[in-house]
């Protein structure tokens, strides 16, 4: 009979799964209540998000009144780099370097040697931080304290709230790892809601003060989802870890997009 993991597990396992953040209590459970309490931890990533947008946040307008804009914005992208241990950044390198290269891994010498492995990772996680790095300097510069502060904290809680989505759209492909081996495939309705409950302290205020913007980035990234689960249907046969992590990689920066557009 399996272990049921502790009330307060799932909320902890959520900010252990996304972050380095040492939790303390979930080293006391054992792995099958972490492997039951991760499955509940999904609905509380958008929450998490809203936390990391919120450090980030903080860090990028501290820092802004000290140093030029630009240099403050990349202060705080490293922190929280180093805060989540670029989880998601390296989930969009080792996603463009699969789709970009396009080779299978039978040959290890083979796929060493050539020059595509890597060079579409290295070319897509310039892009995707240098855009993300562009989007949040126009956010701090252009908006007031409030609204950057924020834009910031909805991004965040916005692209992990669309991860949860994306699970519940397609299943995890046959050979798939990480999050989506382990969790998507017991993903529910009743998960999803879960994950827009918790989504809401990190958009409700963007919403009240930006709902155009809103709007705009649910409509892009409703489409951007449904096209990515075709891709990833057609190519791999289901979602993978990394496939996750890029699509909440380019959830937020969907939001930052329209933010910025209709701002």
């Amino acid at each position: 009979m399996a272990q049921r993991h502790p009330a307060w597990a799932p909320p902890l396992l959520a900010i252990q799964f996304l972050t380095r953040i040492p939790v303390p209590g979930t080293a006391s459970l054992s792995a099958q209540q972490v492997a039951t309490g991760l499955l509940q931890a999904v609905g509380w990533f958008p929450l998490v998000g809203a936390g990391i947008g919120a450090i980030t946040a903080a860090i990028a307008l501290a820092a802004a009144s000290i140093w030029p804009a630009l240099v403050a914005v990349l202060i705080a992208l490293a922190i929280e780099a180093r805060l989540t241990g670029a989880f998601h950044e390296d989930a969009v390198a080792d996603f463009c370097d699969a789709f970009g290269g396009g080779l299978t891994a039978d040959d290890v010498r083979r796929i060493m040697k050539d020059s595509r492995i890597g060079s579409f990772g290295s070319l897509g996680l310039i892009l995707a931080v240098g855009l993300r790095a562009a989007l949040t300097l126009a956010v701090i510069e252009t908006m007031p304290p409030l609204l950057a502060f924020l834009t910031i904290v909805a991004a965040a809680s916005f692209g992990r709230l669309m991860v949860v989505l994306l699970m519940t759209l397609v299943a995890p492909a046959p050979q798939g790892t990480g999050l989506a081996k382990d969790v998507a495939s017991g993903v529910s309705l009743s998960m999803l809601i879960k994950a827009l409950v918790t989504a809401l302290p990190g958009l409700l205020g963007f919403a009240m003060l930006a709902p155009l913007a809103l709007v705009a980035a649910a409509l892009g990234a409703w489409a951007f989802l449904w096209w990515f689960r075709a891709l990833l249907l057609s190519r791999i046969g289901g979602s993978s870890g990394d496939c996750l992590g890029f699509a909440a990689y380019a959830s937020q920066l969907i939001l930052l997009l329209a933010a910025t557009a209709v701002l």
